[in-house]
């Protein structure tokens, strides 16, 4: 098995909804934010390279949205999705499968493209198939008034329009064993519904790709929760279950949105879990 870490563009976001109520004066230790109270935020995707198979996990926005839907997000730095295929060796074609951690437009938005005549819309990956879950589907499809802007339905619909959508399954607990991608998944439900982390099996070695169950290092204490979350104090308890798991069985976890740091550990302390230790991903994948 190989990684490789896919860049598929970095933007910011307002701090105090990355933070809900947590202090300004608290987040900004880890945080710092500019003069327009923006943080910086990484979509780090994650390719696995496994015998014949080539698995992407989230594609961050793409690239369809109009200027002034970018204008709200500050886009900056030289990343996209394909460059970062390129730069391994790899084409959009190549992808077998591409897992959705959730149905967010910063997860799933570059899994879809304009058509050559710009009439409608196609998948990215003609020859992937894409993972969702049959619970999230629906709440992403139906959504609350809550979410709906962030289920975009030009993200969502084609990719069932397609034929291409698989869905995992459910698990009876929090954990859904041996998937048909070959890793488990975490369900998490405080952030959106159904929520799925990847635990992924590398070199003997746990890796959780933490999408948006802890999107910074900053969020590490639990009361940091963002303000995006649909149920926030479901997200505490989800968070500290999860944490500590993590220190229990030694995980090491990838960072999607942390533009500075991309992967940790984190240890037990008088304070809770906190951060242990930082990897660079060329480091921990070679």
């Amino acid at each position: 098995m190989n990684l490789y870490p896919i860049q598929a563009g970095n933007f910011k976001l307002d701090g105090g909804a990355m933070f809900g109520v947590v202090p300004k004066s608290l987040w900004q230790r880890t945080n710092p934010a500019d003069a327009n109270n923006m943080i910086d935020i990484a979509a780090r995707c994650l390719l696995i390279e496994d015998g014949d198979r080539l698995i992407l996990i989230d594609t961050g926005m793409g690239n369809k949205q109009s200027d002034k839907f970018f204008g709200y997000y500050y886009p900056w730095g030289d990343f996209t999705l394909e460059s970062s295929l390129k730069k391994y060796g790899f084409h959009p074609d190549d992808i077998t499968d591409v897992f959705l951690t959730h149905l967010h437009f910063d997860h799933c938005g570059g899994a879809i493209q304009w058509n050559k005549e710009r009439t409608g819309y196609e998948p990215v990956f003609k020859n992937a198939q894409f993972w969702s879950n049959e619970d999230h589907w629906l709440w992403a499809t139906q959504p609350n008034r809550r979410e709906k802007a962030s289920f975009l339905k030009e993200n969502i619909l084609p990719i069932e329009e397609s034929g291409q959508l698989k869905h995992t399954g459910i698990p009876e607990g929090v954990i859904l064993k041996n998937s048909a991608l070959d890793f488990d998944i975490f369900f998490a439900n405080g952030h959106t519904d159904k929520q799925m982390i990847p635990l992924i099996n590398y070199k003997g070695k746990t890796l959780a790709f933490m999408a948006d169950l802890l999107p910074t290092v900053g969020h590490l204490p639990l009361p940091f929760v963002m303000g995006y979350d649909t149920r926030p104090l479901l997200t505490l308890d989800e968070k500290e279950a999860f944490l500590n798991m993590a220190v229990d069985q030694n995980w090491y976890l990838f960072l999607e949105h942390d533009a500075h740091n991309e992967i940790i550990t984190v240890k037990h302390t008088e304070k809770g879990v906190r951060l242990n230790e930082t990897f660079k991903t060329e480091d921990f994948f070679n």
